[in-house]
């Protein structure tokens, strides 16, 4: 649609391939039109545009002093964090926030495109990983965007976060010099471009310490605390066991901590464990955990300045920010048993 001239609810039932007036029941009365079809709807709206708010529709001409910030889950222990360096910085330079939730729901992240579309929003902050549009075309219609706490996969966008190969890495190293070799690593490496770091440092550390690829387990899960719990029973069931598990996020450690101490174990007399993030739980779990500590507030302030640029037509040096984390050494961590004296 042109950006001069306002899309029309025809214009709507044109792309979607229905009638107006069930793209009247989609907007009014959802509950009564199909998944499939409303979807189609969302998707025609979002490409076109169109919106029955009449103040939206009266920004399509200026620019909007607005960010959209769109998270799967802003329940997340990280989200809070990150959020105050985008709030302060866009504060600053006389931008706001809006949130859109999308609860891991991909026609929720659809629905957010109208904010861009009618010019409520001038710019976007992605926690996704993925660009939360239904078709690629809508991707040459993006504002300038950046992607935070998980790259945006094949979606050309600049990304700021926390270097996670070097973070494992202390991890790992951490755990090596305590006097670990068989470690396991736990976590999501399959669909989380961050996870999939996160496991190359501790690849990486294995290498460099030589140590044999029969002393490594990997066992995926999906980042929760019960895949945590999970990955415990299922290495007892196989009687393959380490003496120290490298988590790929402080909920999986906290469900690997879970399961040990279901079955009588000490930590760290019997095993050690680390995380990633340096959750808020991480300080009162017992032992307290050792885990990476993920630069938030930083993370979320560079973003910020990445995405400013941007909106002001700046060409970033860099496509790519990765921030130091810092290894943050508690009480999970010890040698194993075996060489204890």
């Amino acid at each position: 649609m042109s950006n001069s001239t306002p899309a029309t609810i025809e214009d709507v039932a044109r792309i979607a391939n229905v009638s107006i007036a069930t793209v009247s029941r989609a907007i009014h009365m959802p509950e009564k039109v199909a998944n499939s079809t409303r979807l189609k709807v969302n998707q025609a709206i979002a490409v076109t545009g169109y919106t029955t708010n009449a103040m939206a529709r009266s920004l399509r001409l200026g620019r909007s002093n607005m960010i959209l910030v769109v998270a799967p889950d802003i329940g997340d222990p990280n989200f809070s964090n990150i959020l105050i360096g985008l709030e302060n910085e866009a504060r600053s330079h006389g931008y706001g926030i809006l949130i859109g939730h999308t609860q891991n729901d991909a026609q929720r992240g659809l629905e957010y495109l109208k904010f861009l579309n009618s010019n409520q929003a001038a710019g976007l902050i992605l926690f996704t990983g993925i660009l939360p549009f239904g078709h690629q075309t809508m991707t040459a219609r993006l504002p300038p965007s950046v992607g935070v706490f998980e790259p945006v996969f094949n979606g050309g966008i600049p990304y700021v976060g926390v270097d996670d190969i070097a973070g494992a890495r202390k991890a790992v190293d951490l755990l090596i010099a305590e006097g670990h070799r068989k470690i396991a690593f736990i976590g999501d490496s399959r669909t989380r471009l961050a996870y999939s770091r996160r496991r190359m440092g501790y690849e990486a550390g294995m290498d460099a310490a030589e140590i044999s690829a029969d002393l490594r387990i990997v066992f995926e899960g999906d980042g929760t605390i019960e895949s945590g719990r999970l990955a415990v029973e299922q290495l007892f069931m196989r009687d393959t066991l380490p003496t120290a598990f490298m988590c790929v996020n402080d909920q999986t450690a906290i469900g690997v901590m879970i399961g040990l101490k279901a079955r009588g174990y000490d930590i760290p007399g019997d095993f050690s464990v680390t995380g990633f993030d340096d959750v808020p739980q991480a300080v009162f779990m017992t032992p307290s955990l050792t885990t990476i500590r993920q630069p938030r507030t930083a993370i979320g302030k560079h973003a910020m300045a990445l995405l400013l640029e941007l909106l002001s037509d700046g060409q970033p040096a860099e496509t790519e920010i990765l921030l130091r984390p810092d290894l943050v050494v508690r009480n999970s961590v010890s040698a194993p048993s075996r060489i204890r004296r």
